[in-house]
């Protein structure tokens, strides 16, 4: 059994309110977030064993019906990926920083692991839709090249890319910011 994340995006706010309750009870899953998301989205973010995330997505893909926007199932994800969701991971080494920046919060949440698998980073935090329009970024740290390597490779497998930014020593004024 592998630790995986599920996302479910869905046009309307009741419903998915509605589906997160649908796909909670479909199977024993933790719940990673639920939210409204920029514009009027919401989403609902859940973690577990493979199977388990696999089958309550499908529960809440039924339930959402038309108001499913988008729908991603990660296996085997990073370990940093859902404490930098959930906007709780510990950053212990500062070093240079790297952003990526998405049109789209699935494809923010698949470079976030795409990077902390690729180099010897660690994700600060994957920032979803909430007061930035519906888009999606990813902030991380670690040594310069290693900084460098996960954002270039992230970059190469990413949809929907903004842009990317690589500050090998940043301010610590900023970085606190960032933490």
């Amino acid at each position: 059994m592998s630790r995986a994340i599920g996302m479910i995006e869905l046009s309307s706010i009741a419903r998915g309110i509605e589906v997160s309750d649908y796909m909670l009870k479909a199977s024993k899953v933790d719940l990673i977030r639920t939210s409204t998301i920029c514009p009027g989205k919401y989403v609902v973010i859940i973690g577990g064993d493979t199977g388990n995330v696999r089958s309550s997505i499908a529960e809440g893909e039924k339930w959402g019906g038309e108001c499913v926007l988008d729908v991603l199932i990660i296996p085997n994800v990073h370990p940093d990926l859902i404490p930098a969701i959930s906007l709780s991971n510990h950053v212990e080494t500062r070093g240079a920083l790297g952003v990526m920046e998405f049109f789209s919060v699935t494809s923010a949440i698949k470079a976030a692991d795409f990077a902390a698998k690729a180099a010897n980073i660690t994700l600060i935090e994957v920032r979803i839709g909430f007061a930035i329009g519906g888009k999606g970024y990813v902030t991380l740290t670690g040594d310069v090249g290693s900084v460098r390597t996960a954002v270039t490779a992230a970059s190469k497998q990413a949809e929907m890319l903004v842009g990317t930014a690589v500050i090998p020593m940043p301010e610590p004024r900023l970085f606190d910011h960032m933490l």
